[in-house]
């Protein structure tokens, strides 16, 4: 958040003086130097695993110490921290750079090592990426790849998950991403205000594996486009309903992470038990899932599926089965190797190997074979600099709705291109199809460079210690 902060290694004696409470922040690389230290320095005692699993869970481990110091040294080898111009006259009082202003590739490699070391700890006590496993109610394949999805998050202590917290459940926060499914089914159990604007919407891929506007096969036209569902969708969209041209010919994670008018959302209480006959949200305004609940309501027509828990019930007021938050999961592991390995030496086979365990899991092919076959750029993944747009951009997509983004944003310094673009949605008070969907604007974000990058140091901190400098911009 704010970048150089001091480093307190020692305690201060009681009766120092002013001047010697007055710190200084030390650079950024010295704090991260320290931490990973630190982090270092835990690991040795810690357990590999938590062997009292009903009293410690959420306990910290060796792995999960590991997996912090993998994402504090590929924070620090990110743009932000290293090498960053915009910092040139970031110098405290003492003329000390506080934030680095020459790359340093070396920290790359630091990263790599690390993520590669938290892999391995991991699984070597038996992680693994989740996979739904087949029920008694025999679901589709389509339905089990979701599911695999979903339930990476809510299944409680899967083996994918590193580090969940059980000081943070998540009772509040299903509720407000939940979304009435019949007309029994009221708006004290789905407040609806989570609202995923339509930029997210676009950023998933087609049912190909590349980004939309650079699948060759597949023409999306414009984007208030309808298409009426047909039986290769009934999965995912009511066969008969007219939905959006958008919402059709989507990977798997589109429609395991997001509801929409029309689409369908298999939970354990499905009307059948099964995916042949499922709830389907019907959010035009008139409709149960209408944005006409007063001041609760879905302001982009879309809704978050990914965080709702497979047992949550619509007929009971004990409606949300809580599972502790996700801190850190394998596949974020896996994306930050991928990522800190292709800066190094670029689109090797390690490379692939980790973000295609992530893509098979989402029911994809291999980064080589969908660019190649689909991608108008098809040599894109061959190149450093085009694999990390390939792999920033699947953070984006399997993280979605997690609190990746508004960091990863920030350390790949890509903040000010996106949060400088309009919030959109739907036009959720259209009662008819052509009056729903139409675009709206919903708010005009604003994202100030370099200043936003950091967190600006209080006026009282900067008055009670002359030593502090405040951070750029601010």
């Amino acid at each position: 958040m704010y970048g150089p902060i001091p480093i307190i290694d020692t305690n201060i004696p009681i009766e120092s003086s002013t001047e010697e409470i007055n710190v200084f922040r030390e650079p950024v690389d010295d704090v991260v130097a320290y931490i990973s230290d630190l982090l270092d320095t835990s690991a040795e005692n810690l357990p590999v695993d938590i062997q009292d699993v009903t009293n410690e869970l959420g306990r910290i481990t060796k792995p999960i110490a590991l997996s912090l110091k993998a994402k504090l040294l590929t924070m620090a080898a990110s743009p932000l921290f290293n090498g960053n111009p915009d910092y040139v006259g970031f110098i405290d009082s003492r003329g000390r750079q506080l934030i680095s202003t020459s790359s340093d590739p070396e920290k790359w490699r630091k990263a790599a090592d690390a993520a590669l070391a938290a892999i391995q700890s991991a699984e070597s006590v038996g992680s693994t990426l989740f996979y739904f496993p087949q029920n008694q109610f025999n679901l589709s394949d389509t339905t089990l790849t979701k599911m695999s999805v979903r339930q990476a998050i809510s299944e409680r202590w899967n083996p994918e998950l590193i580090w969940s917290n059980p000081n943070s459940l998540t009772n509040n926060l299903q509720q407000l991403s939940m979304v009435p499914l019949d007309p029994e089914y009221t708006h004290t159990l789905a407040q609806k205000i989570l609202s995923p604007p339509l930029k997210i919407a676009k950023m998933f891929y087609t049912r190909n594996g590349v980004p939309i506007n650079e699948d060759k096969t597949i023409n999306f036209g414009s984007d208030t486009d309808l298409r009426i569902g047909d039986e290769d969708h009934r999965y995912n969209i009511l066969e008969g309903y007219r939905a959006a041209r958008l919402h059709f010919d989507r990977e798997p994670r589109f429609y395991a992470n997001l509801g929409f008018d029309g689409s369908t959302f298999y939970k354990d209480d499905s009307p059948s038990r099964s995916d042949e006959d499922t709830w389907v949200i019907r959010s035009k305004f008139n409709d149960y899932a209408g944005s006409n609940a007063g001041v609760l309501f879905n302001v982009s027509g879309y809704y978050i599926k990914k965080l709702i828990d497979r047992r949550m019930s619509n007929s009971t007021q004990n409606a949300y089965r809580p599972y502790a938050w996700p801190e850190i999961r394998l596949a974020d592991l896996y994306l930050l190797y991928a990522e800190a390995l292709n800066e190094v030496e670029g689109p090797t086979g390690e490379v692939l190997r980790y973000i295609d365990l992530v893509r098979a899991r989402a029911g994809l092919n291999g980064v080589a074979e969908s660019w190649t076959n689909f991608s108008l750029n098809p040599a894109k993944y061959t190149s450093k600099e085009g694999m990390r747009e390939i792999i920033h951009h699947e953070r984006l997509i399997e993280l979605s709705f997690e609190g990746h983004r508004f960091w990863d944003l920030r350390r790949w310094k890509k903040a000010a291109d996106e949060l400088n673009q309009p919030i959109r949605g739907w036009n959720v008070f259209g009662i008819t199809e052509v009056e729903y969907y139409q675009i709206r604007n919903l708010e005009q974000q604003t994202f100030v460079a370099p200043r936003d990058y950091l967190w600006p140091i209080s006026e009282t901190s900067l008055l009670r210690n002359p030593n502090l400098v405040q951070n750029p911009g601010w």
